[in-house]
């Protein structure tokens, strides 16, 4: 059985080679979802009785993993030094690194392998994550599986 949940969360990045705009820096109403397979719970007297996992739960991890992090961030590639060194000038600012530059494709791997790990330690191969969809618009979106 699938199941998948929803989240959102504001972010600013940068693509830095960009022919167009996106160059800039902006930012972007992000929501991710994130799907899970498992087999139902089929023991009664489980408070998770008829379902894959609790939705709370399951968001919990989500929201420790990638939403809290990320909220309010600005995600700047490692390699892009002047945004970097730009960043640090202000104070207590909230900025993530990434190891890729982040274009939706990019984060939504990036937390496909965050959430594949933090399952892992949580439920071992129980329940696993099998599809990120992050949206950078409402109409624009990145999949990784």
């Amino acid at each position: 059985m699938e199941i998948t949940t929803r989240m959102e969360f504001d972010a600013g990045h940068r693509i830095p080679s960009h022919k167009s705009s996106c160059k800039n820096l902006h930012g972007h109403r992000y929501a991710i979802e994130v799907t899970v397979k498992g087999d139902i719970i089929d023991e009664e007297q489980k408070s998770d009785f008829g379902m894959v996992m609790d939705f709370k739960d399951a968001k919990e991890l989500i929201r420790q993993t990638i939403v809290t992090p990320w909220d309010h961030a600005f995600i700047v590639y490692e390699k892009d030094h002047e945004v970097i060194n730009f960043l640090a000038t202000l104070k207590d600012h909230k900025t993530v690194i990434f190891p890729k530059v982040p274009t939706a494709e990019n984060m939504a791997l990036v937390a496909m392998e965050k959430l594949k790990k933090v399952f892992y330690d949580n439920y071992k191969t129980m329940i696993i994550p099998i599809k990120v969809r992050l949206y950078e618009t409402p109409n624009n979106w990145a999949e990784a599986f």
